[in-house]
């Protein structure tokens, strides 16, 4: 399909699928902040409730060129700011004026803490009973270790994920990315919008607890279902326990992963090494066999790919129809022809007019197509205009009433 194709009934003008849907953000790091990022790239209205003199998310580095952080400039684009601090009585009382004309609340402080400062669940549903109030946090909203700070890697570690990832003769190795907050991000998005499907149909709004630990085993393969019955899966890098081969061979100039999961498959690339006796032969026939003799297996595949350019490898491999890709540098995926059609990196003007290829939605909608619409906001900058649109809706509300 084309482009083209996809989007030729998109509504012109729109900005998403949540268009009209306001969001207030009362994040901080980086799973609160994925999840009104989700819903901002989507079309919501979120205003980010914050420090008008904050710093938060301004982790090094800054992308080159602009004196800004790739942190904040990702993960906070398509939203506005107000600068409000929730310990001040009087920001406070604005706060809950926000949210009596909002749909949805994220916040991921720790459990308890928006309750002191008079700003919590109950102090939302009192200003606007319907309300959609989501929470994430590292443990939950209750539990015996509820009251646990939390990051990201900590939780990778205590929800068992670390102790699968890296090689067999090695420690555990956190994720290189930030897997526990994005999977938070994510399923707090997700479970933020079923609420507000619920609210629309019943009139009845809910808190959502999304707990860190809960999302990473939930998102772990169902293998947490393996370790509770007495067979806990085993660490084998870039390996797994159901298919041979499936892992990254060095060719002369590089390397590519290969995953061969059927039997045709297997007499295919049988073939293309120049083995077609392997495809049915003993030992190597059926994928039981492969798998009670992987380094056998692993030694052949490993042997063909040696001397040949990657290029090569590849052409070959997925001219017969084999699942094989190469292991690219992120700074070559992102220069990929096919990245750069499917709009993941967006030319997009930051707060101080430079201009930096911010990371663009990743799912597309043919009706109501997203894209990166501005960059993140400086702490505060849409204060002013945000409580001018309060005290607008208040007005308008008062001459309705007195109709």
């Amino acid at each position: 399909m084309r482009e083209e194709d996809f989007f030729r009934r998109a509504r012109a003008g729109s900005v998403g699928p949540l268009e009209g849907v306001r969001v207030l953000d009362v994040t901080k790091v980086w799973s609160g902040p994925l999840a009104t990022c989700v819903m901002a790239d989507m079309g919501a209205d979120v205003v980010r409730v914050e420090l008008a003199d904050g710093h938060d998310g301004e982790v090094p580095p800054n992308i080159p060129g602009t004196g800004l952080s790739w942190f904040r400039e990702t993960v906070h684009r398509n939203k506005r700011s107000a600068g409000l601090d929730l310990r001040d009585d009087v920001d406070r009382a604005r706060f809950l004026e926000l949210v009596a004309h909002a749909d949805i609340v994220v916040e991921n402080y720790k459990p308890g803490t928006l309750d002191g400062w008079g700003a919590g669940y109950e102090a939302c549903r009192a200003v606007r009973e319907d309300i959609v109030f989501v929470s994430v946090s590292g443990f939950g909203q209750y539990g015996p270790k509820s009251h646990l700070p939390a990051y990201d890697p900590a939780i990778q570690a205590a929800a068992g994920w670390m102790s699968l990832n890296g090689l067999p003769e090695g420690p555990p190795v956190r994720a290189p990315t930030f897997l526990a907050d994005e999977l938070a991000g994510l399923h707090a998005a997700i479970g933020g919008l079923a609420a507000l499907a619920h609210r629309n149909r019943t009139g009845e709004g809910q808190h959502v607890d999304v707990s860190m630990v809960d999302c990473l085993l939930a998102s772990s393969s169902g293998l947490p279902t393996l370790a509770a019955t007495g067979a806990p899966p085993q660490r084998l890098g870039n390996e797994t326990d159901f298919v041979v081969p499936a892992n990254v061979y060095a060719c002369a100039d590089g390397h590519l992963y290969l995953a061969v999961a059927i039997n045709r498959h297997w007499r295919a690339l049988a073939e293309i090494i120049g083995r077609p006796e392997l495809g049915r032969a003993e030992g190597f026939g059926t994928a039981p066999e492969r798998l009670a003799n992987r380094d056998a297996v692993n030694a052949i595949v490993a042997g063909w790919c040696a001397g040949r350019p990657l290029a090569e490898a590849l052409e070959v491999l997925n001219g017969r129809g084999l699942v094989a890709a190469p292991v690219r540098t992120l700074t070559e995926a992102v220069a990929d022809e096919h990245v750069k059609a499917r709009a993941m990196l967006q030319e997009t003007v930051l707060s101080n007019g430079s201009v930096a290829p911010i990371v663009g939605p990743a799912v597309k909608f043919s009706r109501t197509p997203t894209k990166v619409r501005r960059g993140a906001p400086r702490p505060g900058a849409d204060t002013e205009e945000v409580l001018s649109e309060l005290a607008a809706n208040d007005e308008k509300n008062s001459l309705r009433r007195a109709s």
